[in-house]
């Protein structure tokens, strides 16, 4: 459903038109799809198409008062509707001129109707080129009304609704009312139909998972590590989220539209889970409740980063939801947030490189070790992926348009979710709750072993422990470790 609340026209070449807006729509299973009034209202189901409601064009006084009744286009404005590949069949491209309106001359060679927008029907298919409804405005009227009518989607494909006008005297129209655009099964968007279906199963998912781990936790609670919590937290947040989304998808395909506290508490949750997953990252790369204490300095570090992260997110999916923020103000919200991604990134990697050198000293943490070189090798792969598909993404919206891509674009945020998803298990499945935690607990008395590992560690790093040859080299996996968090030489140096 697109809305239009008193906007003006904005000038192409020697005509005026505002764009009423773009969706895939996919062919409808029943044709010949009449027009309505509001007497006899269009029948819903199993139609796809696009309903003019309400919309109603609205000149200045000027404007009523100078129009030329003589001409048979005075006071046109009319609705253009038409697929993507259809585009350059309206205006000058075909006819090799400059104009957007058809003049004199082309109207006496029988190319087009004297005022009007030109439009060029393909000859292969005369009968589905671009459609035009023509509403005019009466001499000294000042509003008018476009009648109520529908058209029948019969031609998958991307379609766009153009309102334009010819007459120089209706500069300064504004236009106010809606156009309802309807797939088969509802009125969620082609781009977005298949969405609803993947959040639903995600729901599930998730719930099955937590049905797995919530269990787990409660029996076990009493030999539970802190960051335990957190993976129950981050499961509970997302089930919230996804019944959110899931149900606001649904509510727009049934009603047209989405209610606003639902699209706020879906912001919010899916704001709050990003920020939680974050820091259950951080806390485990750096090895709390694991090979330290719980709680340390640090931990607040860590959670100003989750509140920041929180916040900004918030105003990102606020903006980009509700778009009433100006465009400068949304670009630095975006650059906010992949500088902070970025800052998290390199935080994740240096504090997960730390703990590894540690473990790797230290001859009684095996399991720990061997856990944690498991962690870091899945850590990586998973970054290696979000930059792929983000090299995919990218590529495809710049070299190719949204109406090639509105079949496939809502596989994006699909990829998101499933990486997500899948890292999520790795976790919980690798520091599951036991009844002998052992393996990845953290014990108090272990503390001045990790002391002494951290000095026989820089012995090793200055190279005063060379008689035996015997210092281990950075394997490959190190490396990327190293690549991907920017680690800095000193071992006391705490990331911020």
């Amino acid at each position: 459903m697109a809305r239009y609340k008193s906007q003006g026209f904005t000038k192409l070449a020697d005509a005026s038109y505002f764009h009423g807006g773009s969706e895939g729509l996919y062919a409808t299973r029943f044709l010949n799809v009449p027009g309505s009034s509001p007497d006899t209202p269009l029948p819903l189901k199993g139609k796809s198409f696009i309903r003019f409601e309400d919309v109603s064009f609205l000149r200045t006084k000027e404007s009523a008062i100078k129009q030329n009744s003589t001409q048979s286009s005075a006071g046109l404005v009319e609705a253009i509707l038409f697929v993507a590949k259809q585009q350059d069949r309206i205006g000058r491209s075909l006819l090799k001129t400059e104009n957007m309106c058809c003049t004199q001359a082309l109207a006496d060679a029988g190319s087009c109707n004297l005022g009007e927008v030109i439009i060029s029907a393909d000859p292969n298919d005369p009968h589905q080129g671009p459609k035009r409804i023509h509403t005019f405005f009466k001499s000294g009227e000042q509003e008018v009304k476009m009648s109520l009518e529908a058209v029948a989607i019969n031609r998958t494909g991307w379609y766009t609704v153009y309102f334009m006008t010819c007459d120089p005297e209706l500069d300064g129209t504004i236009i106010r009312g809606r156009t309802v655009w309807k797939n088969l099964d509802g009125y969620l968007p082609g781009d977005q139909a298949h969405l609803m279906n993947f959040y639903g199963f995600m729901f599930l998912a998730y719930v099955v998972l937590g049905l797995v781990w919530f269990p787990q936790v409660f029996r076990y609670r009493r030999g539970g590590i802190h960051f335990q919590n957190q993976i129950s937290l981050l499961i509970s947040v997302s089930i919230y989220e996804l019944a959110f989304l899931y149900y606001d998808f649904a509510y727009l395909n049934s009603a047209g539209s989405s209610p606003t506290d639902v699209t706020f508490c879906v912001v919010t949750l899916s704001s709050a889970r990003k920020a939680v997953s974050r820091l259950l990252l951080l806390f485990l790369s750096s090895g709390y409740g694991i090979i330290k204490p719980t709680f340390d300095r640090i931990t607040l570090r860590m959670l100003l980063a989750g509140v920041l992260c929180f916040v900004i997110s918030e105003a990102l999916g606020l903006a980009m939801h509700f778009g009433n923020i100006p465009e400068n103000g949304m670009t630095f919200l975006a650059l906010s947030w992949a500088i902070l991604e970025t800052c998290f990134i390199q935080w994740i990697f240096r504090s997960l490189f730390e703990t590894l050198k540690n473990l790797k000293v230290n001859k009684r943490n095996i399991a720990k070790l061997q856990l944690y070189k498991k962690f870091a090798r899945v850590l990586v792969t998973m970054v290696v992926l979000n930059i792929f598909w983000i090299y995919v993404e990218v590529y495809a919206f710049k070299y190719l348009s949204l109406s090639e891509l509105w079949h496939v674009t809502w596989i994006i945020p699909t990829v998101w979710y499933l990486l997500s998803y899948a890292l999520l298990v790795f976790i919980c499945f690798s520091w599951a709750p036991t009844e002998k935690p052992t393996r990845y607990l953290y014990i108090a008395e272990m503390e001045d072993e990790f002391e002494e590992a951290d000095e026989e560690l820089s012995l090793i790093e200055s190279g005063e422990k060379t008689e035996d040859g015997d210092a281990e080299r950075r394997t490959l996996l190190d490396a990327f470790i190293i690549f991907f968090g920017n680690i800095p030489r000193g071992r006391h140096e705490n990331p911020t």
